[in-house]
This record gives structure tokens, sequence and C-alpha cells, in this order.
């Protein structure tokens, strides 16, 4: 039998404040996210995104369930708030912690894409 375990996932991404932009890059870093960390839908338990304030013209939760993730994500919890404003912080970045269910020992890899590499490159890999 498989034992799986509960995890939590990274990602970040840097997008233009266009809805086509939001909705591309955010489905982008979500569909790593699953494909690197062989997730399921059903895996799932939340997926919780913040924006920084000069995103405004689409939320990511909704431009993930408009776009193409890569797995069905129309019963999974969404969430989305606004990053806290600090001075001098990186601008237009999506981030988003993935909380699921894997595999007991598999590891966990993180996606920062679009520039956002720069927020944590010690976690960072390469497509």
């Amino acid at each position: 039998m498989n034992e799986k375990r509960l995890a939590a996932f990274r990602g970040a991404v840097c997008v233009e404040n266009t809805a086509e932009s939001i909705t591309e890059n955010v489905c982008l870093m979500c569909r790593e996210l699953f494909t690197r960390n062989k997730i399921q839908a059903e895996d799932i338990v939340s997926l919780q995104f913040t924006i920084t304030d000069d995103i405004t013209v689409l939320n990511p939760a909704t431009a993930l369930r408009k776009g193409n993730p890569g797995l069905d994500v129309s019963q999974v919890s969404l969430f989305c708030a606004q990053e806290a404003k600090i001075d001098g912080g990186m601008p237009l970045v999506v981030r988003v912690l993935l909380t699921a269910y894997t595999a007991e020992g598999a590891g966990r890899q993180n996606v920062y894409l679009n520039g956002a590499e720069k927020l944590r490159p010690d976690l960072s890999a390469k497509i």
C-alpha cells in the first residue's frame, strides 16, 4: 500500500497586469507544480494565492479556473489574498502555496518562473 502524507509546495511567477498574462502564467506555474510533483486533482487540499498590489485586473484563482492548468481544478478550494507591501519588493508577482497529499518519501519541487526565480534561487528549478 502506498502511504500518503500531506505536503506543501511553493511557486511564484511574474506577470503583466493583463488578464491574458495572468491566466497564461498562473496556469503554467500550476501545471509545472502538478507535473513536477506528480499531483493529481483528487490529491489537492487547496491552492492559496497571493498577489502584489499592482495586479488589479484578474484574481489568479479565477484565472486558474478559466485557463488550462493541466488538471480539473473545478472542485479544488482556491483562495487569494494581497501580498504584504514591502519597500523594494518585486512587482507583479503571483505566489502560490499548494497543499496536497503525496507519496511518502516523495521529493518536493517548487516552481519559480518568468523572473520570479530571483525570489528563491535556492528553490528554483529550470524547466
